[in-house]
Parts: C-alpha cells; structure tokens; sequence
C-alpha cells in the first residue's frame, strides 16, 4: 500500500535527575557533596533510507519515544545518557509541525535531522556548595525531553514528470522507457498511485514519475484529487500526454486546456516548469486529425507525437528530455528556517481559583526543582526572593493567605512573605 502523508508523536527523553550524596573522608564537613549529574535524555532522530519509498510503517506505529536519561550517582558518578532513536524514512520526506512550519527535507541517502531533543540531565548537589552552603542537599531534576505531533509529506524524488487525464498512455510510456511495470488496462485510473522508472538508454539516468491521471476540478477534490501532483514538485521537465484515440469521446484540445488550467490551480510554479506536448496513441486510425487540431491550437509550441505502442517518437522524444535536463538546473531543496524561540524574560502573575500562578522565565527553572526534597523547595524559594516574586505579590496586593504557584510548587502568600508549608 503506498501512504505518503501521515501524523506521528515523536518524543525526546527527559534528562536524568540529579543526586544528592556526602563522600566519607575525614575533615570534610558531611563527607562533602559528591552528587552527580544526572544523563541527558536521548533525542528522535529521522535518517533517509534509500530503501524505502513509503510512509506505510507510520501507519502501524504512530508514537516514537526516545530514551530518559539515567540518575546521577554518588562520588560524582554521572548518569548514563538516554539512547536516541533512529527514525528510518524514503528519500524526498517532508517534515513539518502542527502550525506547517518546515522542520527538515529529507532527501540524501543517510541524511539526518533531529525532530525532538533530549532534556538536560540535572545538577548533582555539588554544583550548589558554597561558602554559606557547605553541604548542600539539593540537586536538580532532569529536564523535559521535546515532544511534538509532526506531519510527515512524502514528494518523490524525479526529474522528469508525466501529466494527463486518465488513460493518456502515461502508464504505458514509463513501462516502455524504463524497467517499471505499471498496471496498465483499458478503463479510467488504472494507476492509483505514483510510479517511478529510472531511464537509462539516453545518457546520464534520470527518474521520471507517472501520477494518477487527472480531470476537470481536480484541484477540488474530483477523481482522486491533486493529492498526488505534489510528487512532481521536485521534477526539472514535464511530460503533458494528450490522448489522439478519436474513438475515445474525447477533445484533446480540450483535454489540454484543462490539465492546464489544473496545473496552474494546484501550483503556478510546477505549470512554469519546462513542459513539453505529447500527443500519445497515433498508432491508432484517425489519430493524425486531432494532432493537426491540437498542433494549430498550441502553436508555435511543438507537439511530439508519439506511440508508445511501436516506439515510433519515443527514442526522438527522450533525447528532447534529456537535452532539457541538462539545460535545467537541478531544484534547490527546501531548507528550513531557523526557528528563533522567543527569549521569555521576566515574569507575571495571573489568577486562578487557588490564588495567583508564576508564569515566565522562572517556569523553566520550577520545572528542574526536585519537589518533594524540603531542601530543594527552599532553594527555590530563595531564587523565587532573589527575583522579586514578593515585591511583585505586594504591589498587586494579593490577599493575605493566596496560594502562589509556580509550575508543580505551591507556596503561600502569608503577613507579607512567601513561605512553604
């Protein structure tokens, strides 16, 4: 089955907290600090295999989880750091998040982009000795990995595209000039998914694409859609195959005219790329009389009739290709903006049904507190002075006995100091 679109959970592992131990020698106040760090958290990987060509796995497994750091230890052991994981994906894979933003474009063999970081192991609580503290018993909790929904966009890597409603030969031809074996019958949307042929009898190879056929009001969702035109983003040439079969019902002037007018709806980029006019089938009797009428509407643009059939044009037809390519530069793969996140400084209070809560810069830091750990909390209550929370609490009189929360923490607004229970 092939999927070329799918919404996966990729979450980074959380840094491992850090510890809090006293070696044992002698004269060194309570042994000293030798609490280590703890490991950072592994982050989620994408890497481009070339052996894949769809998104079908993601279908089955829609969550990816890095590994946590470890704990640190004593005698200022540090955690181990938490394995990442490698997320194998097929060359040309698109990766964006919730909001649309380009995270990566992947199209190398072997090309890697980290989607979700691992958090920072935490401080052992000998990073916190001081004079006044010679023997501090606090130490810092890992930090949270990145975790994030992300779409994931498959755009085949071609460079050459073929165009046309629905039974055009499109099929046909890709089976005849390379070694790709479409289905192919004798009734509309035969090819239900892209097919790609590497073409290697005219110089240097190049791949061509054959996407499902379209027809008026694709662009809106009739037949299937536009879904697939996407995979022809990256090509350098397209191949527009008009039908000449009179038998068909159909006018192959106005078969043109509206491949035209979808192409220029779904992108106006892909409809000013290099194109060349095919007529396609002229093996057929009575096919001369549409090409004239095509060839007169069309002019001075060359019509290339070919069948793919006898091969008769085809061989004429790819060195046109090939001669194109080489004129063409190769497309300049989407780079990703760098994302700036905006530096929070400061903080505020807002209200809530327990009293007010902290939000700003100090949520990062409530965020590594090791709550539970009595001399943890206290560390941060100082921090949380030092900053001016209480200053803050006075000037906006929040009512005596207000509970004030930051991040998992609550203290207590009491005569005028913060305190803990």
């Amino acid at each position: 089955m092939f999927v070329d679109e799918v919404k996966i959970f990729v979450q980074a592992g959380k840094g491992g907290n850090g510890a809090v131990a006293f070696r044992r020698e002698k004269f060194v106040p309570n042994g000293g600090p030798a609490g280590g760090d703890g490991g950072k958290g592994g982050s989620v990987i994408f890497e481009v295999d070339p052996g894949l060509n769809t998104l079908m796995d993601f279908r089955h497994q829609k969550h990816y989880r890095a590994q946590d750091g470890e704990p640190g230890g004593t005698n200022n052991m540090y955690g181990r750091d938490g394995e990442d994981i490698i997320v194998r994906v097929p060359p040309g894979t698109i990766v964006r998040s919730e909001q649309g933003e380009l995270i990566a474009d992947l199209t190398q063999p072997g090309q890697r982009a980290v989607i979700a970081r691992g958090g920072r192991g935490g401080k052992g609580n000998s990073h916190f000795a001081s004079s006044r503290h010679r023997a501090p018993r606090v130490a810092e909790r890992g930090q949270a990995g990145e975790a994030l929904w992300v779409t994931l966009e498959l755009n085949l890597l071609a460079d050459v595209g073929l165009v046309g409603f629905p039974n055009a030969g499109k099929s046909t031809l890709i089976s005849v000039i390379s070694a790709a074996k479409p289905k192919i019958a004798d009734y509309p949307f035969t090819t239900l998914v892209p097919n790609l042929g590497v073409v290697s009898q005219y110089g240097e190879p190049f791949v061509v694409a054959d996407v499902p056929g379209l027809i008026e009001g694709a662009h809106q969702g009739q037949g299937l859609g536009d879904t697939f035109l996407r995979h022809l983003n990256r090509t350098r040439v397209l191949l527009h195959l008009v039908d000449m079969d009179p038998q068909n019902g159909h006018d192959p002037v106005n078969d043109f005219r509206i491949i035209r007018h979808e192409l220029e709806a779904f992108s106006p980029d892909l409809a000013a790329r290099p194109r060349l006019i095919v007529a396609t089938k002229m093996d057929v009797l009575g096919s001369q009389e549409n090409l004239q009428r095509l060839q007169d509407y069309v002019a001075p643009l060359k019509v290339w009739p070919i069948s793919s059939l006898t091969r008769e044009g085809v061989d004429a037809l790819m060195w046109e290709v090939r001669k194109i390519l080489d004129e063409t530069p190769k497309p300049v793969f989407q780079k990703p903006e760098p994302v700036i996140k905006p530096v929070v400084r400061g903080f505020s209070l807002e209200p809530c049904e327990e009293g007010v809560r902290v939000v700003g810069d100090v949520e990062e830091r409530a965020g590594m507190t090791l709550w539970g750990n009595r001399d943890a909390e206290e560390y941060f209550l100082e921090y949380l002075r030092r900053r001016g929370l209480e200053n803050l609490l006075r000037r906006q009189q929040i009512p005596d006995g207000s509970a004030v929360m930051v991040g998992e923490g609550t203290f207590y607004w009491r005569e005028g100091e913060l305190v803990l229970e």
